[in-house]
C-alpha cells in the first residue's frame, strides 16, 4: 500500500499494539482519498482481493491484500469506500489486521503463537479481587463460566485474589494450546492476538473464537472491574475515549473470527 498511499502505509509495524497503532496513526497527515471506488475482484493467486477503482490494494511488502472468504472482503472493501476526503487508518482495523496478517504473522506464526499463549500464565479473569464483596462477586458472575468452558476443555486453570501471581499447572496450559492450535491462519491469529491483548485473557479470547459466547458478553467480561469502577465513580472522559477506540480492533476481530 506505500505506493497506493503515496507513503503512508496501514499496517507497517508488523505486531504492534492496536491502540498505540491506532494513535501514532491519528498523528500522522492523512493522505487524501485518490480513488472513486472500492471494489472485490478475484485474486491473481485465488481467493479474493480489494480492488481501488480496478487496482489491487497491496500491502507495503507489494503483495496483494488478499483474502480467503468473500464476505471478509467485502467488509475490508466497505472500511474503503466508507472513506471520504482523506483515508483515516484508525477507522480501518480490517485493513490493518489483514495487513499485518500478511506482511508480519504469515513470516512468523510460531513466534505470535507462542506470544498468545503466554497469555494463559496469567490470564485476566485468574485474578481476583479481595474486595468489596459486590465486586468479588461480579467477576464470579461474569468469569465462572468461561473457566467452567476451559476446564471442560482441560484446562483447570487455578485462581489468586490480588495480583500475586500464581502459576497455572502445566496440563491447563497444553489443553489451553492444543485450543489455540486450531487458528492455524495469518489472519486467525492477528484476530486472536488482537482480542487476547485488548481483553487480557487468552480464555476470553478463545471462547469467542469457539462460538461460546457474543462479542458483546466478552467484551463485557473482560471490563468487569472498569465497569463496576464507573458505576460507584463515574466515568472519565478520556478513558472512555480510549475504550471506544479499542472496541473498534476488537469487533473487527470478533468479526474475523467469526467468518473462519
Amino acid at each position: 500500500m506505500r505506493d497506493i498511499l503515496g507513503g503512508q502505509v496501514l499496517g507497517e509495524d508488523k505486531m504492534s499494539d492496536p491502540v498505540r497503532e491506532t494513535q501514532l496513526g491519528l498523528k500522522k497527515a492523512l493522505p487524501k482519498r485518490f480513488y472513486q471506488q472500492a471494489a472485490v475482484m478475484p485474486g491473481s493467486e485465488g481467493g479474493f482481493v480489494v480492488a481501488l477503482d480496478g487496482k489491487p490494494v497491496r500491502t507495503p511488502s507489494r503483495k496483494e491484500l488478499g483474502i480467503a472468504r468473500p464476505e471478509l472482503a467485502e467488509a475490508v472493501a466497505a472500511e474503503w469506500q466508507a472513506q471520504r476526503e482523506v483515508i483515516d487508518p484508525s477507522t480501518m482495523p480490517l485493513t490493518r489486521m489483514l495487513t499485518t496478517a500478511i506482511d508480519g504473522v504469515a513470516a512468523a506464526q510460531e513466534a505470535v503463537f507462542e506470544e498468545i499463549l503466554r497469555y494463559a500464565g496469567s490470564d485476566l479473569i485468574c485474578y481476583r479481587a479481595e474486595a468489596p464483596q459486590a465486586l468479588v462477586a461480579r467477576e464470579a458472575e461474569l468469569w465462572d463460566p468461561y473457566l467452567d468452558w476451559a476446564a471442560s476443555r482441560g484446562a483447570r486453570l487455578v485462581l489468586s485474589e490480588g495480583i500475586v501471581h500464581v502459576e497455572q499447572p502445566s496440563e491447563a496450559i497444553r489443553a489451553i494450546a492444543a485450543l489455540l492450535r486450531r487458528y492455524a491462519t495469518p489472519l486467525e491469529l492477528t484476530a486472536l492476538h488482537t482480542v487476547t491483548s485488548l481483553t487480557g485473557s487468552l480464555v476470553l479470547a478463545l471462547a469467542l473464537a469457539e462460538g461460546e459466547a457474543k462479542p458483546a458478553e466478552i467484551w463485557a467480561a473482560a471490563h468487569a472491574d472498569e465497569d463496576f469502577n464507573i458505576a460507584h465513580w463515574g466515568e472519565d472522559y478520556e478513558a472512555a475515549a480510549r475504550r471506544a477506540k479499542r472496541l473498534i480492533d476488537f469487533e473487527a476481530a470478533a468479526l474475523i473470527l467469526a467468518s473462519r
